[in-house]
């Protein structure tokens, strides 16, 4: 539990969205509730197995991405992961800058998840967490570069207040706080003129 709640803390200081469970089951339960992009499983969970966890997740078809991480590390473990539909695999110990490239690898990962987005003269540096205007770099919080990476990433579609605090933020936010607005309104003061996000009222934000 402690090192989840490291990892978890670590992640956040990387940018990242996180979620923490403890067991298997609530593992399932949480893929289930929502669409992770990638998920870090410890194969020696308690209460569900961590290679159920994966097998089931594999066989109903979870969009998201696995990445085992475990304490039995050497080859034949990593070829049973694999094998059990896991993404990637890494072993304890491990250095923590590696886990965060190893899942900002599988979060690109797929079609439609180029590395760097190109909207106009905007451009977003997915890989190296940057972006830029009109060849200028932009000064960017993690949650605003977060923001523009996900309405970027949408190819002009809408996406939601709700969307966005899920993917963005994680499951300790608030749903009813202005957040993602106020977050919104100093991204586009960043992004300067003129203005790239249109609000769609009732529904959400759109590039």
């Amino acid at each position: 539990m402690a090192l989840a709640n490291r990892i978890a803390d670590g992640l956040r200081d990387a940018g990242f969205a996180v979620d923490v469970v403890y067991h298997g089951a609530a593992a399932l339960q949480s893929a289930t509730a929502a669409d992770y992009d990638v998920i870090v499983l410890d194969r020696d969970l308690p209460r569900v197995h961590g290679d159920r966890v994966c097998r089931q997740l594999v066989r109903d078809g979870s969009p998201s991405r696995i990445l085992m991480l475990t304490a039995a590390a050497d080859v034949d473990d990593r070829v049973d992961g694999l094998e059990l539909g896991a993404d990637d695999y890494l072993g304890k110990p491990f250095a923590f800058h590696e886990l965060v490239a190893r899942i900002r690898a599988l979060g690109r990962r797929g079609p439609g998840s180029p590395a760097v987005v190109r909207r106009g003269e905007l451009v977003v540096d997915r890989a190296r967490h940057r972006a830029s205007r009109a060849g200028s770099p932009l000064t960017l919080t993690r949650k605003e570069f977060g923001v523009l990476e996900c309405l970027a990433g949408a190819d002009g579609a809408t996406v939601s207040a709700e969307q966005l605090l899920e993917h963005v933020w994680d499951a300790h936010a608030d749903p009813f706080s202005n957040t993602v607005a106020v977050t919104i309104a100093r991204l586009r003061r960043k992004l300067g003129d003129p203005p790239l996000i249109e609000t769609v009222v009732g529904v959400g934000y759109r590039l």
